[in-house]
């Protein structure tokens, strides 16, 4: 660990970087409910006149700054847009995006991580039960981070772990849909096999 730098958050990481989207344009929209919790998959948008918001593009990533979203591991990697396609999302979110010194997947990975998610935590401010970061103090806090090459290889591994995830959760998916058919088909429209394997009333 000899090579890794010790910066400011903001010195690593690039908060809310600029985008154009012309008010009142229609543009995909990402509110907070789209997230999962510690997923990097984005459960889906909409389409909304864009009024204000962070707005972001693909290999960003989403933080929620507000509690109990925060605590609950609300964060995401943008992957879902065109190429170049601009969108926004909710008021809540914190936009985080790689810069020279970082990778933009190892910043999502570090985004989920306890290290970084208690270092956020500890920069909320608000009345209890409204309380959210303030990104001001949170960009003024070190952390230890690793070369360039290292955190590639690092969100690399990271990464090929939730490719694997998510291909186990779309076939566990799979397989809950096929069992709900065969129980609809067996017993609510009793279309069960007979004893020759032939449908019972078919």
């Amino acid at each position: 660990m000899k090579d890794w730098l010790k910066i400011t958050i903001g010195e690593f990481i690039d908060f809310n970087p600029l985008e154009k989207l012309q008010k009142n344009t229609i543009a995909k929209k990402i509110p907070m409910d789209k997230l999962g919790t510690f997923e990097r998959k984005i459960k889906g948008f909409e389409f909304k006149e864009y009024k204000s918001g962070p707005k972001f593009k693909n290999k960003d990533t989403l933080l929620a700054k507000i509690t109990p979203c925060l605590e609950n591991g609300k964060t995401a990697l943008v992957n879902i847009l065109e190429d170049d396609e601009i969108a926004f999302g909710s008021s809540e979110f914190i936009v985080l995006r790689n810069n020279e010194l970082s990778d933009y997947k190892f910043i999502y990975y570090l985004a989920r991580s306890p290290y970084f998610r208690e270092k956020a935590i500890s920069c909320m401010e608000g009345t209890s039960g409204r309380k959210r970061v303030n990104e001001g103090a949170l960009k003024n806090l070190s952390i230890n981070v690793p070369p360039l090459a290292i955190q590639q290889k690092i969100a690399k591994i990271l990464s090929d772990l939730d490719d694997k995830i998510e291909v186990l959760s779309q076939l566990n998916d799979n397989l809950a849909q096929l069992a709900k058919t065969i129980y609809d088909y067996w017993f609510v429209q009793f279309d069960f096999p007979d004893e020759n394997g032939k449908p019972y009333k078919s």
